[in-house]
């Protein structure tokens, strides 16, 4: 049976994805700041941890370890915090929030996780988000693509360091997902059909898009695919769709 640890496991993205997984047979460890939120299946672990710290991202890899008996066969980072907000309305507190939630958490669970791979006789999978602002200018983003670039980076820099260990490493980068954290965004009709007007497939991203190709990114199937950052966002970097001009 195959393993995960799933971080942010209360947001809507983890839970699609934990939906996914639980349906195709892996058994699941599920990371949060507060396990009370989580609704654990049977065999399943709930683990309470803050992995924006060195110390909270070990103790969840060393307790899913513990468990498992070995390192889990792979881990899927989705643990994160959205700021949409103008540069000169930022206040520090918020911008290292932000990159706490988005690149110090994925730079420990990095750490606590990729050494025990290389340390094992198993492969392992890492999986992150990302998101479209990483890569193209969209106002009002300037933190979270930072702290997403920041990731996009460590992507392939740790493909580089553990692929002989037979660690995969890739992200996601989605661009806007209907998920809790979105919902009120999305909640206004009107705003909700101008937002998936941006899109060349007319529509706004939903978390089992995300679940779907993460699952996959996590699986054997991907088995050559290692250092990638693939974007999942309806064609919005790729094309621009025909306008009509009269």
């Amino acid at each position: 049976m195959k393993t995960c640890l799933i971080t942010g496991a209360s947001g809507g993205v983890a839970t699609a994805l934990a939906e996914l997984l639980r349906a195709q047979g892996w058994r699941l460890a599920r990371v949060s700041r507060d396990a009370g939120k989580l609704a654990p299946a049977e065999g399943e672990l709930a683990i309470e941890a803050d992995v924006a710290t060195e110390a909270g991202a070990e103790a969840a890899l060393a307790e899913a370890t513990e468990a498992f008996g070995h390192p889990p066969d792979a881990v899927a980072h989705c643990a994160g915090a959205i700021l949409i907000a103008p540069i000169g309305r930022t206040s520090e507190a918020q911008y290292r929030a932000c990159m706490a939630a988005n690149l110090d958490s994925a730079f420990f669970v990095s750490r606590a996780y990729a050494p025990r791979v290389q340390k094992s006789d198993r492969p392992g999978a890492l999986l992150f988000f990302s998101s479209v602002a990483a890569g193209m200018g969209v106002s009002n983003h300037a933190v979270i693509a930072m702290a997403k670039a920041g990731v996009e980076g460590l992507v392939r820099s740790l493909a580089a360091d553990f692929s002989g260990a037979g660690l995969r490493v890739n992200a996601i980068a989605p661009g806007l997902m209907r998920t809790p954290a979105t919902e009120r965004m999305l909640s206004n009709e009107s705003a909700a059909k101008a937002i998936a007007g941006q899109y060349p497939l007319g529509r706004h991203g939903e978390a089992a898009d995300a679940a779907a190709l993460g699952a996959f990114l996590l699986s054997d199937a991907a088995g050559w695919v290692s250092g990638q950052v693939i974007g999942l966002d309806g064609g919005f970097q790729a094309v621009r769709p025909y306008v009509k001009t009269a």
